[in-house]
């Protein structure tokens, strides 16, 4: 796929609300505090690849000159947006930003999104600390977090979604969010802008899974309370368990 806009300031209207976003929630959650390097996992669909035009554009204005290092997962079956590495290679040259990638050799017969998950993020963190790198930055957005947190309160009994820092004792990383404050639709708007928003995953499994289930059922309960994905994500950051946070 050919990308004839690279994304970048200065920024169309939807470029501006995100940016403004992105670095309220930098703020908000001090999440670059005592970076001087991040990893991105970029998958290559709209998330990943808005919130690396984001950092991009922000480290250095309000925020230190801190370095950013790409990471992407490949594979026949790597929960991606199933795009050519070289696609990727393209952008991260004229953003003059290093890419590593990792493959992994996920099976079809074996796939289910939970494990594919943590293998796919294991790589990712293994990756980033061997480019001594200690902060990844997933792209997250305000959606994945109220779909999260039904998720875990409908199964699990618990009011948590995704916290926007999460310090992962076991692999001695720190994931940030910080695009936890957008919505999936404004991304799609800013994506189209810049002409990658045709970018999706292709995964069989992930196309009939249960967070594609709990997002539909969202998509329904908004048509009789409007409000209710606002709602939803406020009431995680006052009453959500907080309890991973700094564990």
């Amino acid at each position: 796929m050919e990308q004839k806009l690279l994304a970048k300031p200065p920024w169309r209207k939807s470029g501006k609300r995100l940016e403004s976003m992105c670095r309220k929630a930098l703020y908000d959650f001090d999440l670059l505090q005592d970076v001087d390097r991040l990893a991105i996992a970029l998958s290559g669909g709209k998330d990943s690849l808005t919130l690396l035009y984001l950092l991009n554009a922000i480290r250095g204005k309000g925020f230190k000159n801190f370095d950013i290092h790409a990471i992407h997962v490949s594979g026949a079956f790597s929960c991606g947006p199933g795009v050519q590495e070289n696609y990727l290679k393209r952008i991260c040259e004229q953003l003059s930003i290093p890419l590593t990638i990792c493959h992994t050799e996920q099976k079809l017969e074996t796939l289910k999104c939970y494990s594919c998950s943590r293998n796919r993020r294991k790589l990712i963190f293994d990756a980033a600390k061997n480019q001594g790198i200690e902060t990844i930055a997933f792209g997250h957005h305000r959606d994945d977090n109220i779909q999260t947190l039904l998720m875990n309160l409908l199964h699990k009994a618990e009011f948590a979604g995704n916290l926007p820092k999460l310090k992962m004792i076991d692999y001695d990383v720190t994931i940030i969010r910080p695009l936890i404050y957008v919505s999936e639709e404004e991304i799609q708007s800013f994506a189209r802008s810049y002409q990658f928003a045709r970018i999706s995953c292709q995964c069989p499994v992930g196309q009939n899974s249960m967070r594609r289930k709990v997002a539909d059922m969202i998509d329904e309960i908004e048509q009789i309370f409007p409000n209710v994905k606002e709602n939803l994500a406020q009431a995680m950051f006052e009453y959500g368990s907080k309890k991973a946070l700094y564990k």
